[in-house]
């Protein structure tokens, strides 16, 4: 599907913003990828903050409709895009558990791998310890989940994995194992075996776009 209109403002380091980019991916729309340059502050300067206040990535741009945060792209794009209803089926139940995961994407994984990567990546002031520590209860408890569970919600994919992914999967970029997490190992697998799968740049590949 082409969909010149939809313009994805990211940074290729960014789980977040792989997020947005690999469900384009999956849903094969053909959005123009901007990378903005976070390491230099471009996400400060007053024409982004014109399209998200928090100055922060991704952002997706569908004409005059402007979309911050990741897992508010990925809903946007599913409500939009998705017409067989299968990343984000509306039965109520399986909404609300997929709400579950997105909160835990947002708050576990953020402060878990996402942060344990913050600062081994990006040299954040983090306590990487206890991120790490946050990292290794959350893969834990998903681990167990994933040993009854193809995918986060279901025998299907959904929105709910996308937004898990990213930070997972580059979790031992944070020093974070994923060897005592197998059935975590597995489910990642899965995702990367569907169609249209793509990854995000490893960060030892350096920031060239």
């Amino acid at each position: 599907m082409n969909s010149h209109t939809l313009k994805l403002y990211s940074f290729p380091l960014s789980g977040h913003s792989h997020r947005a980019q690999l469900f384009l991916s999956f849903l094969n729309i053909d959005a123009e990828i901007i990378n903005v340059d976070l390491l230099n502050g471009e996400q400060k300067n007053e024409d982004f903050l014109k399209l998200n206040l928090l100055g922060q990535v991704p952002v997706l741009q569908n004409g005059d409709t402007v979309i911050s945060d990741s897992n508010a792209i990925l809903i946007y794009l599913a409500e939009k895009f998705d017409t067989k209803e299968e990343w984000y089926p509306k039965e109520p139940a399986t909404r609300a558990e997929i709400q579950r995961f997105l909160s835990i994407a947002q708050n576990e994984v953020a402060h878990g791998p996402a942060a344990a990567r913050l600062v081994t990546v990006f040299g954040r002031n983090i306590d990487h310890e206890q991120a790490i520590s946050k990292a290794q209860a959350l893969l834990e408890k998903l681990n167990k989940h994933f040993a009854n569970s193809a995918y986060a919600v279901g025998n299907n994919a959904t929105i709910a994995d996308i937004s898990l992914y990213t930070y997972i999967a580059h979790a031992p970029e944070g020093s974070v194992s994923l060897e005592p997490y197998p059935h975590v190992v597995e489910w990642l697998n899965r995702i990367e075996s569907l169609p249209n799968f793509i990854p995000m740049k490893s960060s030892k590949a350096g920031l060239v776009a």
